[in-house]
Formats: structure tokens, sequence, C-alpha cells
């Protein structure tokens, strides 16, 4: 993809979140890893008058300088250090999504309620300790709570969700808005069964081949 076409695709996928309910206003923001360098929303910019370059650019090997008409997001920080910690990472999507946010601030981390946990990268999804926003606290702590995994709730905040594009990136930020939504419904009524850890390493292990085929056509399936 082109440069420009990726900074459309933010705006996108920016709209999409907000006409889906995953977000509300411009409290979410956006990165996506282009060569050396981190393009992410602007700051305070609605997602209806957001044009391509208005985007901003920000070296990932620099401190939170950047090129472009518009400041980034206030978040930049905690975006620039996943992407500088995570060479798997290639997107980022923050939100305040309702039941994830919930859970954030009732203090609750996701148990292996679900198979589905296993997308992240193991069998809980964790809580990052408050900080403020923008800050190298907040940081620090979303990278301790996103160790092995693809994603964290922000204590008193929202969630962030990550994958090696936006799309996928995408896909994991609507997935743990959906399984922070049932967790949140079975506490009403008692309180979800958990899944042992070996269930979620096997889980984990038929994620690696899902949807891989043999490269045969036709016959029975087995």
């Amino acid at each position: 993809m082109t440069e420009l076409s990726i900074r459309q695709s933010i705006i996108d996928h920016c709209r999409g979140m907000n006409a889906s309910g995953l977000n509300q206003g411009t409290s979410g923001n956006i990165s996506v890893r282009f060569g050396d360098r981190m393009l992410i929303t602007p700051s305070g910019i609605p997602y209806d008058t957001m044009q391509p370059d208005m985007i901003a650019s920000l070296p990932l090997a620099g401190n939170g300088d950047y090129d472009g008409p518009k400041k980034p997001s206030v978040e930049w920080p905690f975006h620039l250090d996943i992407m500088k910690a995570r060479p798997d990472v290639g997107a980022v999507v923050h939100t305040h999504s309702t039941y994830a946010t919930i859970l954030a601030m009732a203090g609750k981390p996701i148990p292996a309620c679900h198979y589905m946990i296993a997308a992240f990268g193991g069998p809980d999804v964790r809580i990052a300790d408050y900080a403020r926003y923008g800050t190298k606290a907040l940081s620090d702590s979303v990278i301790r709570a996103m160790e092995g995994r693809s994603a964290c709730l922000m204590a008193n905040h929202g969630m962030i969700a990550t994958g090696a594009t936006l799309e996928k990136a995408m896909w994991a930020a609507v997935e743990l808005e959906t399984l922070s939504k049932q967790y949140y419904h079975t506490l009403l009524i008692g309180g979800p069964m958990i899944l042992p850890d070996e269930e979620i390493v096997g889980v984990l292990q038929g994620f690696a081949t899902y949807g891989l085929q043999d490269g045969k056509t036709g016959g029975k399936a087995a």
C-alpha cells in the first residue's frame, strides 16, 4: 500500500469504529507502521472532517518529533513505544469502547471465560495500571500489561488492541469488546466457568493452523 492509501485507510477505520459504536467522538486513535515511521491520527480532529494530510508521521527512532500540519494524538507515546518494543505489531487501535472500559474501570481483567481469549496470546487479558493519558508512566504500564499479549485493558481509561495489519488490529478490537460484553453479562448471573490453562494452550496451537489448507481439491471431509 502507498502512504496515501494507508492514511486514507486510517481515516476509514476511524469512521467505521465510530459508526459501529466501538468508539465515541475523538476519544480513540489509530496508528500504523510505515517503514521506519509511524502514521497516527491527529489530536482532537473529528473523523468526519479528517483528511489524509492531517495524519501525523513520527520516526520510530524519535521521541515525539513529527511531520504534518496537525499535532499527533496525545496518546502517541504508547503507540510509539508499542511499535518500538514489538516488531510484530503493524498497527495499534485504542478505543474507549463501552464494555472493555467498564471492566477497566472496575479493575476486572478478562479471564479464560471463552476460548477466544487465546486470540490475544494467553489465558487472560490484563489491565494496565492507571496513569494519566499521554505520559511515559502510562506507556510503561501498557508495555508491561501487553507482555506476551496482543491487547490489554487500561485502568479507568479504555483498551488497546494490536495486529500485524490495521485490519487485524481492528478485528482484535472488535473481538475484545465482544468478549468484554460477554464477560460482563456473565458476572450478572454468577460469573463464568473458567477454562483451564492447558485448554488455552491447545486452542493457541489450533489457531496456528486455523484456515490453512493442504492444497488438495475435492475429496471427502475426514
